[in-house]
């Protein structure tokens, strides 16, 4: 298990600095002067030319991309434009809320989904299967911020059962913290209950046709014996790399959800830097988000080779 683990983690470093170089790539290369549009479009040529260089756009581009490495190993973000604070006291200032969020929603998202699924697979064309996967159906298709204005109407205008929006921080009490965050969670979390729960089924449904299976219960093992050793620890490989890869989905939900919300976290943050231009801030958000992206696809690597030792050989 330790040298699958080595292997991994060394294939994962080449890709962290090709997303380095993509981040680093994506806004300078872009069409447009990033100067000028930070600027605005009543800057002068003057104007520009100083954002330009406290930005360090006039050096060569060898030599920015040097630069900014260096920085980044030194743990240093750079300065947004806007406030004028260090970019990464920014993010340790909003990370918590988007920490909290995304927790509860991938709990709330496991917990529904692939019970959901098991009974789905379990009950192959009967109602409760056709009423899962036409759910499923319509998280996909339904954008988030439906989904969070719909929740909003029923749960808090209707029946005041959850706050409209805003964050309580886990300072005040962690019950009214989670308070807070029921609405969000469970916006943000449709899509990705209606893709794992999908995935689940159709995973339990081959398995459940195996011999083996067959095998188990002729022998007259009990039926949560041969789900918990047979059936779920087969196909828990398809279903943790659909979590992994909903994370992508869930990092893209993060923005629209917390601006419903008015949720203070990174998902804000971007959104308000964006509007702002604030091309440092813009910049160390797409990293940190990339990072944590390829981080998460390196642990569902990982956890192969706990569900299956097949994979570590």
């Amino acid at each position: 298990m330790i040298g699958f683990a080595a292997k991994r983690i060394a294939a994962t470093a080449p890709v962290l600095v090709l997303v380095a170089v993509f981040v680093f790539l994506l806004l300078r290369l872009a069409p447009g002067d990033p100067a000028a549009i930070i600027a605005g479009e009543q800057a002068t040529p003057e104007q520009i030319l100083a954002i330009r260089q406290k930005l360090g756009l006039d050096a060569p581009l060898l030599s920015q991309f040097a630069s900014w490495i260096g920085q980044l190993a030194l743990g240093d973000l750079g300065q947004s434009i806007f406030s004028g604070l260090p970019v990464s006291e920014l993010i340790a200032q909003r990370l918590q809320p988007t920490l909290m969020l995304a927790m509860a929603t991938i709990i709330f998202a496991v917990l529904i989904a692939i019970p959901l699924g098991v009974i789905a697979a379990k009950r192959a064309g009967s109602l409760i299967d056709r009423m899962t996967m036409a759910g499923a159906v319509l998280g996909f298709s339904t954008p988030v911020f439906v989904i969070a204005f719909l929740l909003v109407y029923i749960f808090a205008l209707s029946f005041r059962l959850f706050p409209t929006q805003g964050y309580v921080p886990l300072e005040q009490g962690v019950l009214a913290s989670l308070h807070s965050l029921v609405l969000p969670a469970l916006a943000l979390s449709w899509t990705y209950i209606a893709l794992i729960a999908r995935v689940t089924r159709a995973a339990v449904l081959d398995v459940l046709q195996e011999d083996y299976v067959r095998t188990a219960h002729a022998k007259g093992l009990s039926e949560a014996r041969i789900m918990s050793r047979h059936v779920l620890k087969n196909a828990a490989a398809p279903v943790i790399t659909v979590i992994g890869i909903g994370l992508a989905a869930l990092l893209g939900g993060v923005v629209v959800t917390e601006t419903v919300f008015s949720i203070p976290g990174l998902g804000r943050l971007t959104a308000d830097a964006i509007l702002r231009r604030d091309y440092p801030v813009v910049q160390a958000l797409i990293l940190l988000f990339s990072v944590v992206y390829v981080l998460a696809n390196l642990i569902v690597d990982l956890s192969y080779g706990l569900v299956d030792p097949r994979v570590r050989a």
